[in-house]
């Protein structure tokens, strides 16, 4: 079960999807930059071409964007696509993947023969990686997943700690993915740049949750160059579709969009924060633009909002979360507070 199934939820309350305000998927507030959308509507009268399969002019981009080599960059229909690839080219015997975290890097594994080692995150800890302990559990493991900051917790590892595991993992010889779909909201924290020194380090990045191109489905991960062929070898063609390269391009280089964001996210993140503290709310402290929040009667509420055809993530799917858990996406100051309002009632 994913957030934003907006099509699901619209046929079970027999609305409209435009009527439904959206929690459930962690999406920029802001939506599609406005440059994205012209060069959209310019680049229409080409669809009749197939999309470039080497996907060269974003490579390059992200390789100007990023300071990393364009020829260790692969993009795919969305990060996800590349969290599939990954264990179906270099099949991992032993997975090691924290929880709880996106239900995604199991399923991927799964479908290969890998055997799957929990690392459980502890609610008396907040939900917080120990990256010493993390360490210890990488011995023996072929590949190993983190996301960063991390969902649903929102909890993000120091740049240096990740470093710190990617050094261990490199010693044992553990290809280590780090998920960075939410880093935008907090780039100083990257390791992307450090992947050409480490050879057992794989860094993802989404371009649907930051720049809200989640229905164009854009993203692309940097790998070790030993990888790149087999990863290749593996992958599908024509993925990336021709509208989906050159909004990913665009979105880049908006500047003035990134910097709106990122003026809007804290301010909104700060009246949520104090509206929780006000209201008693349990909520974990998150570095992206979503919270984990830990409420009594969850499903009662959850049924309670969609009534309202306010949709919010029911958490109880995640590995190591219970029944109780929400997550929250951070939206515009009205949609805020109507959420706000509909949680205080409880």
């Amino acid at each position: 079960m994913h957030g934003g199934n907006i099509y699901r939820l619209a046929e079970q309350l027999g609305t409209g999807e435009e009527k439904i305000v959206d929690f459930s998927a962690s999406i920029n507030p802001l939506g599609v930059p406005k440059s994205v959308e012209r060069e959209i509507k310019k680049h229409l009268a080409s669809l009749h071409n197939y999309p470039d399969p080497e996907t060269k002019r974003l490579r390059e981009k992200i390789s100007e964007h990023y300071g990393v080599d364009p020829e260790t960059v692969i993009c795919g229909n969305g990060s996800t696509e590349l969290i599939y690839l990954i264990p179906r080219a270099l099949k991992p015997g032993r997975v090691l993947i924290p929880q709880p975290t996106f239900s995604e890097y199991e399923r991927a594994c799964m479908a290969g023969e890998a055997s799957i080692k929990h690392f459980m995150l502890k609610r008396k800890d907040g939900f917080k990686l120990n990256p010493s302990e993390f360490i210890s559990a990488i011995k023996g493991m072929d590949m190993a997943f983190l996301c960063n900051p991390n969902n649903p917790t929102g909890d993000i590892l120091k740049k240096d700690s990740v470093l710190e595991i990617a050094e261990a993992a490199k010693r044992h010889k553990c290809v280590l993915v780090v998920d960075e779909a939410f880093m935008d909201f907090c780039p100083e924290e990257s390791v992307i740049s450090r992947v050409k020194d480490n050879p057992y380090l794989i860094v993802l990045r989404s371009m649907t949750k930051f720049y809200a191109l989640s229905g164009l489905r854009i993203g692309f991960g940097v790998f070790p160059s030993r990888l790149v062929r087999k990863l290749k070898a593996y992958k599908e063609p024509w993925t990336v579709n021709s509208l989906a390269e050159q909004a990913a391009i665009t979105a880049i280089d908006d500047e003035a969009f990134k910097e709106k964001t990122l003026a809007l996210i804290p301010k909104e993140k700060q009246f949520l924060e104090g509206q929780f503290k006000k209201f008693g709310i349990r909520f974990y402290p998150s570095s992206a633009n979503f919270y984990l929040l830990e409420i009594k009667n969850a499903k009662k509420l959850i049924d309670r909002l969609l009534e309202r055809h306010i949709a919010v993530r029911d958490c109880s799917d995640f590995k190591g979360l219970g029944s109780s858990h929400i997550r929250v996406a951070v939206k515009r100051r009205r949609e805020n507070k109507m959420l706000i309002r509909e949680l205080s009632d409880e």
